[in-house]
């Protein structure tokens, strides 16, 4: 059995295939272009040709980088922190200067000191950037730690082990092997959770952990829980947040399947679509019967993990269609390097 992984990532670049990372960088770039602008302008009159200066080399040199560190995002993951900002300090000022250099050529613009003074510029302002992303990650990290925290209190109630172990023991005199087999299914549920979710798990190992929580759900509802699996089409290398599917097939079952007398099936969809991965599912729902509270806790649980890890990228919606409530997850396809 693998070991728990008690070591927090290292300080890292910002994922610059992140959409909503490219826009706060395009946003926080003009807002700094235009307080530039504004403060070189003695009047209102002056501030429209200063602004329009300011942004002839300040949109190519924006959207270029964009272009080039979304291009190189996963070879600039690998590296050191220090050693991959350096590297970003270098393409921006690269950028600059071959910009201002067709400038030159083109209209007979900036002198020498011009092109010094935008590389500290430029510098400035990619450091201010870098460093608000990273001060962005440092500021989630408590709130991810006591997410964390509040997972295990939630999603470890103790009437679920008490009943899990009920279960087995039931079976141990009947059903030996099968005892066993639930029991390790148990030890690694357990594993699982007490694992560090600020990494990142593929399809395919958070479809086999829920699989192994199932399994022991079967061996207490017995034929009152039925699952319908839409699979065929799901990337099983995408990447997604640690306990992303148990969390919520043990909604759906502790919201839609024990308070009613009948059995209810519990209906889990996911397939890839283009650059996006799209999870459906689906319970029977009691209106009459619903703990909204924890509800509430455990989706807003996943819906921030899902911020974290993908920022605009990422949703998380939910809806009741007649008598089903619905959950809908979409979040970008990423697989691991």
């Amino acid at each position: 059995m693998a070991s728990i992984e008690q070591n927090a990532p290292a300080d890292s670049l910002p994922d610059f295939r992140n959409l909503g990372v490219a826009l706060r960088i395009l946003l926080l770039g003009n807002i700094a272009g235009f307080a530039a602008a504004l403060i070189h302008s003695q009047d209102a009159a002056q501030f429209a040709p200063e602004f329009t200066q300011a942004a002839v080399v300040l949109e190519p040199v924006l959207l270029l980088s964009l272009v080039s560190l979304y291009a190189l995002s996963k070879w600039l993951a690998r590296l050191r922190y220090a050693l991959g900002v350096a590297l970003v300090l270098l393409l921006v000022a690269g950028w600059t200067t071959l910009i201002l250099s067709l400038g030159r050529v083109l209209w007979a613009g900036p002198t020498n000191y011009g092109i010094v003074r935008a590389w500290i510029l430029g510098a400035l302002l990619t450091a201010c950037l870098l460093a608000y992303f990273f001060w962005r990650r440092r500021a989630y990290s408590p709130a991810m730690t006591e997410s964390r925290l509040q997972a295990l209190q939630a999603r470890i109630r103790p009437h679920f082990l008490f009943n899990s172990l009920n279960a087995v023991l039931s079976l141990i005199r009947s059903e030996p092997k099968r005892a066993e087999e639930a029991l390790e299914d148990l030890a690694e549920l357990f594993r699982a959770l007490m694992q560090d979710n600020r990494r990142l798990s593929t399809l395919a190992d958070e479809l086999a952990l829920c699989r192994q929580y199932l399994n022991l759900e079967q061996l207490r509802l017995g034929e009152r829980l039925r699952i319908d699996w839409d699979i065929a089409a799901m990337p099983a290398d995408a990447l997604v947040p640690q306990l992303l599917l148990q969390p919520l097939v043990e909604n759906a079952i502790y919201h839609g399947i024990e308070p009613g007398m009948e059995p209810g099936t519990v209906r889990i969809s996911i397939v890839r679509e283009k650059n996006q991965v799209r999870l459906l599912l689906t319970n029977p729902y009691h209106p009459d019967y619903q703990h909204r509270a924890g509800n509430r806790m455990a989706l807003a649980n996943i819906r921030e993990r899902l911020a974290l890890h993908f920022d605009v990228e990422a949703n998380l919606s939910t809806e009741v269609v007649g008598d089903r409530f619905e959950i809908r997850i979409v979040l970008p396809y990423r697989r691991a390097a």
